[in-house]
């Protein structure tokens, strides 16, 4: 049945209603990582070496090592009154600078913690972890630590770290057990980790860590729009677009959550104001101001570091790979009826909110040259690949002249064989040898969408921060309801319903409109 105009309001008056339950929530989330990396990334211009351990506390013990994204939680037990702890202090500090803080070579691996035990807040705290001795150095997922009753030493999960006497020592015992080389010279930017080995049965699984990229890229990317004031009369109808998409498929609950309280205050910080002349005139200064306080992916974001998108120099990947990932997490995620919808949505996007002047111009030539709507979630997935093998086909031969891209990172045509082997035709599937298109499209729309999709949420779901719309199949392959699924507010949860019923019905008008119209070679 087609929708008009009019039929779609109730749908967007409940959303913002019941999003609107949804603001008072958010202030009762106990403190996150995003402010405690904030204090050691705090850069206040003195040459002296600030402390980069996070410090941890019983109020907030539990709330940061279940969302930090590190794989790796080391919590030193100790207590301020005693001298060998003091004495150790530095020796701790030595290590957690690989991986902890602003300058760290090696970060989001492991989160180094203390927890002072001389603290009365502390004290149901270091007995549930059977505190017998300062310093007391234990090991394990930051999980683990979270959900631990108790600790008495007969847990294998978690370990104690009894030769860690000196930083070196310390460091050559993390290196034991994680099979690895970290040493006290690495550069920032030298992770042997996450280099990329094809041949390397992990690399599928790293795009795991990849959701937390997808949050960083989300939540810079509202940054900037709003440090270059891009929300202008002539812009707010396309980030209202964008919003309305993040809120009903962004992979993501916390930029989900961020991105349905900005919509549904929206309206309210930017009214349209009309001038003399009966046009909008502009924006207030002060709604920019009180917008900046909202934070689009939750408290722990941004972290101020890359994980999957990270590069081995400073000016390679990030935040443009943390956008690809999101693009395509997006493309499998929605419906046959949104695809084309969501195609014109992150055209729009791209051509008013993206800075790169040429990356902008060349990503809409490419949306110009589409003639007609995707039917298909399928076709728009497809589509969005091929486009950005054309970026990196082209980045690739530009950098390679001017010796400017990332020599552990190349760009590449992407799946490659080793990753994907049923992707690629062999000579005696070609219809055609002389053919460049040697791909098998089906099999390529598999990969996407178990990538993009089930693969990149899996950490998320170990880690239990996933709502149960993320149960939901893909197009390409059944994903199994969680059997344990997070228990969340029934506000948000229909709120999150109602955007994703309030985006399909907008995407559904559109292409009732664009059945009676001719193609056009661009779009405005």
């Amino acid at each position: 049945m087609i929708l008009s105009r009019i039929s779609m309001y109730p749908l967007l008056v409940i959303l913002l209603l019941i999003i609107s339950c949804m603001s008072s929530e958010s202030s009762q989330f106990s403190i996150g990582s995003r402010s405690i990396l904030r204090t050691i990334n705090d850069d206040t211009g003195s040459t002296e070496l600030h402390d980069v351990v996070v410090e941890l506390n019983d109020s907030n013990f539990k709330d940061i090592l279940r969302k930090i994204p590190a794989s790796i939680a080391v919590v030193e037990f100790f207590a301020h009154w005693c001298p060998a702890c003091r004495n150790y202090k530095p020796q701790y500090e030595k290590v957690a600078r690989i991986f902890n803080g602003p300058n760290a070579a090696h970060p989001g691996i492991i989160l180094m913690a203390r927890v002072d035990c001389a603290l009365k807040i502390n004290a149901k705290l270091c007995d549930r972890f059977s505190v017998d001795r300062y310093p007391l150095l234990l090991w394990g997922k930051p999980g683990k630590f979270a959900s631990a009753a108790g600790w008495d030493g007969k847990d294998g999960e978690i370990m104690s770290i009894k030769d860690g006497r000196t930083a070196e020592r310390l460091l050559d015992w993390f290196n034991k057990k994680m099979n690895s080389s970290y040493g006290f010279d690495d550069k920032k930017y030298e992770h042997e980790h996450l280099q990329s080995n094809l041949s390397n049965p992990l690399l599928p699984e790293q795009i795991a860590q990849a959701v937390f990229d997808v949050e960083e890229a989300t939540s810079s990317a509202f940054d900037l729009i709003l440090q270059h004031k891009m929300i202008k009369p002539g812009t707010k109808a396309a980030l209202v677009r964008f919003l309305q998409l993040l809120v009903a498929h962004h992979p993501s609950r916390r930029c989900r959550k961020g991105s349905a309280e900005i919509l549904v205050n929206l309206d309210d910080l930017y009214p349209p104001v009309i001038g003399t002349n009966n046009k909008e005139s502009g924006i207030t200064e002060n709604a920019t101001t009180t917008l900046g306080s909202f934070q689009i992916c939750g408290k722990d974001v941004p972290r101020g570091y890359w994980m999957f998108c990270r590069g081995s120099k400073n000016d390679t990947r990030g935040f443009s790979c943390g956008l690809w990932v999101l693009f395509h997490s997006l493309s499998v995620k929605i419906e046959d009826g949104e695809s084309h919808m969501t195609f014109t949505t992150i055209c729009d996007f791209i051509d008013n909110f993206f800075l790169c002047e040429e990356c902008r111009h060349h990503f809409l030539d490419t949306c110009s040259r589409v003639y007609s709507p995707f039917n298909s979630t399928r076709d728009f997935a497809l589509w969005l690949w091929e486009t950005h093998n054309k970026v990196n086909e082209r980045l690739r031969k530009e950098e390679d002249a001017l010796g400017t891209g990332d020599p552990n990172y190349p760009k590449m045509i992407w799946p490659p064989k080793q990753l994907c082997p049923s992707c690629h035709l062999s000579l005696s599937q070609l219809s055609d040898t002389n053919s460049q298109d040697n791909w098998d499209k089906d099999e390529v729309f598999k990969f996407l969408a178990s990538y993009y999709g089930k693969t990149l949420l899996s950490l998320y779901k170990d880690k239990g921060l996933l709502w149960d719309d993320e149960a939901q199949h893909s197009h390409a392959e059944e994903q199994t309801t969680a059997t344990n699924p997070v228990v969340v507010p029934i506000g948000a949860a229909l709120a999150i319903a109602v955007a994703s019923c309030a985006f399909g019905a907008l995407a559904c008008f559109w292409r009732s409109q664009q059945k009676s119209r001719k193609p056009r070679r661009s779009w405005s």
